[in-house]
């Protein structure tokens, strides 16, 4: 194994490995190595260079990779999820000759990049062995003193399918892709998990720790497995140690407890407590049981046996709490519960909730226009109310924050619920990246109201505060899809983020370098409970005192909150006129209606309970008192034993909500009625969630008043057979579906969630970890697999740029190259505002900032370096930003166009490369089609280059620019088939281009061309870029690097237009400088090819200050800070 470079002591510093492996393969196998990091450099391809990346995740996504140990929630899942796709295109191809056989070597470097400044950097690797003859498309691993010799086959070795051979008579059982696997690892597909080979390299001393090394295919006794055999052992100790644990506690009577598992805890975070908590009058003592509720512990929950479950809540006591002691009292009370009650300031609480929370977001919520809200209940809008109690908001979702911070660690489960806390996801965020460094716990938030559409959620002025909070966790739930599609609405058009659909049905949001799942999931009644409750004698009696009342009618029955949005008179409307329309059922029927009236929204309750006592007076003036039995009942809800004698007296129950969330009374209706009752129908409004839930039931428009009596004739006339019928639909979902297991699949979408997402970005960071918390430092994550170790170890090599190793590697060196992006790079991007679409986001008027402009004078009238600015652009938007510089190189259009540095006052030559498409026959082919789809597109218009097509849609309307988008691209290929073309969709534009063309095609060239201008090599290279189409760049640093001293290996750059090939000069094989520095630098982190990472381009625009002799002062305002937080 060979090793070249240099001996300085600064990251960056690049090394080139050369392997060798002893492997006896059956003719037409190669060996091949892998690399470090995602992206080695092979032979180069002219195909975009993500495309064994998409490669590699379409197939990761159907395959069954198991989890990768219990680091989740900082390891970059994505790593261990490659597949053998992704791996091959990561790999070194290696060769031999018939005088070395059976000694193999690689054909080029493996090039390493130190990313430390002194210690040992260890380079982990795997061999391959490539059949390509194999007609079994599949990967497998070979286990130690397998033969790899196909003459030593036996007849039953043959039907092994870890065996690579390209006999025919063996070919059905081979395999594409063979993984040494000495130690029998291999399991299924999961290749994450395999043993792994380790070469140690002294950074300081700038040698091999063990030099000479030749690795034997397979060999378990190969040296360089041992560091592997280590890990694994701490592995084998880490799954024991992240097993449950069995404790006995000795009591202090000598008593012993009997042994318990220790848990995961999860808190259940809920404005309201699901309690009840009296005083009795006579003796004062404080009582407390659980509430019918969602959220309440249930009698067997699964959720409480397999974790230790808590709740965190305000507190309603009946009396009111005003003394101290009654507080302590009932937090002792609630103890025993394994609830934390909050008590607030009164008036914070009521400006809150009665403010905000109900006067504000839950119309809002509910799709009410606010002016709409206004006239209806008769008063003006005060602002002065609304700034005070969206503080009152923020208030209490800080102080559900300090709450929570005081009783978490890390691994706890965070299920936070409802509108009234929709910031506190990012409170959380915040304060645990504050205490630990990094995110620590799990986090879902579920919304049990609607969620309403993009545009009546964009009248709300805290309406992206609120939605960004959201977008902190892990997963947010709804209980219907359209209340999950306006959700993603909103944020695709307010923050402009992207979502695709998952495996197993889940929908990912792209958000601040995660992808936060959004799911739907539906909950039923708690049948045990309603069981129970369905045989109290009060129940029976009541049934029966509502049939005696309303002896020989029908009854229809309803009970809603008092409230507009719960349709209560449009359902009168419509029983008066089935009485008018249907005068048969004037002495049939009686609609047996209750009104709750909880005092959350007084002005609505009150001016709703007007108009349903008009109306009630009104019908019962037309047919008579008996067809209506009204009442008003205060609270939010009726007892259960009336609500459920209600239900099993009433043949048809009614509800025609016009906004609604989840309301589980039809549902407990519905197993009022299961067998042997004789079933029921509901009617349920189309509006509702539980109408999307419910199969069996009638579905009606409230407002189509026809439509609606003529549901209600049609339930009331029901055949017995019909009714069975629906309810058969229905009765299994309501009868098996309790929130124990609701909770279940919530919890096995976040477990889901947290093995797809990649780590958070604010995971990982140079700083030291803080001990602000009361538990001092966090206990480190459990590693206890190796595919767990190696993304663990990726990610830490994927470092924040060290702007000190860069500007001391620049001072070091005398022939230097910087290659820079234009747009997001050295211009910076915009911050984003409420209006602008953020998958396009903007640049500040598309000129770098005056520091920067000036910097980069600075650096090109150094003779020391080479500078290049790259850009997609146009060449009148570049020249026009920086062209006047002298010494500066420009490439625009990918690439396709470039001029070389000019002296002061010489006028700029552009050149183009040859890549053997006839561009106006392109043109004249794509033109008419682009044309068609501008005119139907407002906003969108053509974008002409000289070697590139562009239709702009960023200024359309999101979803109808990308639908149209889609559209459009597979149209052009179809159209352009015949040309030598491909089609890129970066930022809001759809891109018709060379498909030999990328940034990295010219990349190449310069580095090149450079070399041989001084014919001394490069010795410092500086690479930075923000998006997708900027990696080619990177890639095509390290193939440079790669090919250095190997001219017969080197891909010819392509031709120049007006070139005369015969002056063309060939690849001059120039020896590797010594020391070499290279930095292929990502703005933003995010996955990557690049070696090193800034934050975005004001950490661009400060480096190259800083390099050109000036003092750093570029400053981001607290705008761009939150942008940077969101959208990199």
């Amino acid at each position: 194994m060979d090793i070249t470079d240099t001996d300085e002591s600064l990251s960056g510093r690049v090394l080139r490995l050369h392997f060798q492996c002893r492997a006896e393969l059956p003719i037409g196998s190669t060996l091949r190595v892998t690399g470090s990091s995602l992206w080695s450099p092979t032979h180069l391809t002219h195909e975009d260079p993500t495309q064994a990346q998409s490669i590699a995740s379409q197939t990761a996504s159907q395959t069954p990779f198991a989890s990768a140990g219990g680091s989740e929630d900082w390891v970059d899942v994505s790593i261990l999820n490659q597949s053998h796709a992704s791996m091959y295109t990561s790999s070194i191809e290696m060769y031999t000759t018939p005088e070395t056989y059976p000694l193999w070597q690689t054909r080029r470097p493996v090039v390493i990049l130190l990313s430390k400044a002194r210690g040992i950097h260890h380079h982990y690797y795997r061999y391959l062995v490539v059949t390509p003859g194999a007609k079994n498309e599949d990967i497998g691993a070979a286990t130690a003193g397998e033969t790899m010799d196909d003459d030593d086959v036996s007849d039953t070795e043959s039907e092994k399918p870890e065996v690579a051979t390209t006999s025919n008579k063996y070919s059905d059982s081979s395999q594409v892709m063979l993984w040494e696997d000495p130690f029998s690892q291999f399991a299924g597909s999961n290749l994450c998990n395999l043993p792994y080979r380790t070469l140690d390299i002294d950074t300081l001393a700038n040698e091999v720790m063990e030099s000479g090394r030749v690795d034997i295919w397979n060999g378990k006794e190969d040296a360089s497995y041992q560091a592997y055999l280590i890990r694994e052992a701490i592995n084998q100790q880490n799954r024991k140690l992240s097993e449950p644990v069995i404790t006995e506690t000795i009591n202090p009577d000598g008593t012993r407890t009997p042994p318990f598992q220790t848990q995961q805890r999860i808190f259940f975070v809920c404005f309201h407590l699901p309690v009840v908590v009296v005083q009795s009058k006579e003796t004062g003592v404080w009582r407390a049981s659980w509430c019918e509720s969602l959220l309440a512990k249930t009698e067997g929950s699964h959720i409480t046996s397999d974790y230790q479950a808590h709740w965190v809540g305000t507190v309603t006591t009946h009396p009111p709490i005003t003394r101290e002691e009654d507080k302590q009292a009932v937090r002792e009370l609630l103890e025993n519960m394994s609830c934390f009650p909050l008590f607030l300031d009164k008036e914070m609480s009521d400006s809150h909730y009665y403010g905000f929370c109900k006067q504000v977001l839950w119309p809002a919520f509910h799709n009410i226009d606010i002016l709409d809200l206004n006239i209806q209940e008769q008063h003006s809008w005060d602002q002065s109310s609304l700034d005070k109690w969206w503080s009152a908001y923020q208030d209490v979702n800080q102080a559900f924050c300090n709450t929570m911070l005081e009783v978490i660690q890390p691994n706890d489960i965070l299920w936070i619920h409802d509108y009234h806390l929709s910031l506190l996801p990012g409170l959380m965020k915040t304060g645990e990246v504050n205490l630990y460094g990094r995110s620590t716990t799990k986090k879902v938030f579920f919304l049990h109201i609607p969620f309403p559409t993009s545009q009546i959620f964009r009248e709300l002025e805290c309406g992206g505060s609120l939605l960004e909070g959201m977008l902190h966790a892990d997963v947010v739930g709804f209980h219907a899809f359209d209340h999950a599609r306006h959700f993603l609405n909103a944020a695709k058009r307010i923050f402009g983020l992207k979502y695709e659909t998952l495996e197993g049905g889940l929908i990912g949001v792209h958000f601040a370098g995660r992808t936060v799942m959004v799911t739907m999931s539906n909950v039923s009644i708690e049948p045990q409970m309603i069981g129970a409750a369905l045989m109290l004698p009060t129940v029976q009696a009541g049934k029966q005192a509502l049939k005696d009342k309303h002896t020989g009618r029908f009854i229809i029955g309803g009970c809603d909150i008092g409230q507009r949005l719960s349709g209560i008179s449009l359902k009168l409307l419509s029983f008066e006129r089935l009485l008018k329309d249907y005068p048969v059922w004037q002495s049939k029927v009686v609609m047996v209606q209750r009104v709750l009236l909880p005092s959350s929204r007084k002005d609505d309750e009150n001016q709703t309970a007007r108009e349903l006592r008009f109306l009630v007076k009104r019908i019962k003036h037309t047919f008579g008192d008996a067809v209506m039995d009204y009442e008003e009942i205060s609270g939010s809800s009726m007892p259960t034993d009336q609500r459920l004698a209600l239900w099993k007296a009433s043949d048809v129950l009614m509800t025609t909500p016009i906004r609604e969330g989840l309301n589980h009374w039809p549902m407990e209706y519905i197993f009022a009625h299961k067998e042997p009752e004789t079933p029921g129908v509901v009617i349920a409004s189309e509006f509702s969630a539980v109408a999307s839930i419910l199969n069996g039931a009638l579905r009606v428009n409230p407002y189509d008043i026809q439509m609606t009596i003529t549901t209600i004739d049609k339930a009331l006339t029901m055949d017995l057979h019909e009714r069975e019928g629906r309810r058969y639909r229905d009765i299994d979902f309501v009868s098996t579906s309790p929130s124990d297991k609701w909770t279940r699949n919530v919890l096995r979408d976040l477990k889901d969630a947290i093995q797809m997402t990649s780590s958070d970005s604010q995971s990982t960071s140079s700083a030291n970890t803080p001990n602000a918390s009361r538990h001092g430092r966090p206990q480190k994550d459990i590693i206890d697999s190796t595919g767990a170790y190696l993304a663990q170890q990726s990610n830490l090599a994927f470092k924040q740029l060290n702007h000190h190793d860069v500007h001391e590697a620049y001072n070091k060196t005398s022939k230097r190259v910087l290659v820079l992006d234009f747009n997001g790079t050295i211009v910076i991007k915009e911050p984003p505002g409420k209006y602008l679409k953020r998958e396009i986001l903007g640049t500040s008027g598309n000129k770098p900032l005056p520091e920067v402009v000036d910097a980069l004078y600075k650096l090109c009238a150094d003779p020391k370096n080479t500078v290049y600015v790259v850009s997609g652009d146009s060449a009148e938007n570049v020249l026009s930003a920086i062209g006047n510089i002298p010494g500066l190189g420009l490439a625009v259009s990918n690439g396709a166009h470039f001029s070389t540095p000019v002296a002061p006052g010489q006028k700029r030559q552009w050149h183009v490369f040859d890549l053997g498409v006839d561009w106006d026959a392109v043109k004249r082919v794509a033109l008419p089609v682009l044309s068609k789809y501008t005119a139907r597109s407002n906003g969108s218009f053509v974008k002409l280059t000289q070697f590139s097509i562009g239709w702009s849609y960023y200024s359309c309307d999101p979803e109808w620019g990308s639908l149209q988008a889609s559209h459009l691209v597979l149209e052009l290929e179809n159209e352009l088939r015949a040309f030598d073309v491909r089609f890129v969709i970066l930022k809001g534009v759809v891109e018709i281009v060379p498909r030999k063309l990328n940034k990295g095609l010219f990349v190449k060239k310069v580095l090149r061309d450079v070399a041989q201008q001084n014919g001394e090599g490069i010795e410092f290279i500086l690479c930075m870029g923000d998006d997708i189409s900027d990696e080619k760049m990177f890639t095509s640093v390290y193939s440079y690097v790669a090919e250095i001293g190997d001219e017969d290996n080197a891909q010819p750059n392509p031709p120049v237009v007006g070139e005369d090939p015969e002056t063309l000069r060939p690849i001059v094989a120039t020896e590797a400088s010594d020391p070499m520095y290279t930095y292929a630098v990502a703005v933003g982190k995010k996955p990557s090819h690049a070696s090193q990472w800034v934050t975005d381009g004001v950490d661009v625009g400060n480096l190259l200050v800083s390099l050109s002799g000036g003092q750093a002062t570029i400053r981001r305002s607290v705008m761009e800070e939150e942008g940077t937080e969101r959208f990199s």
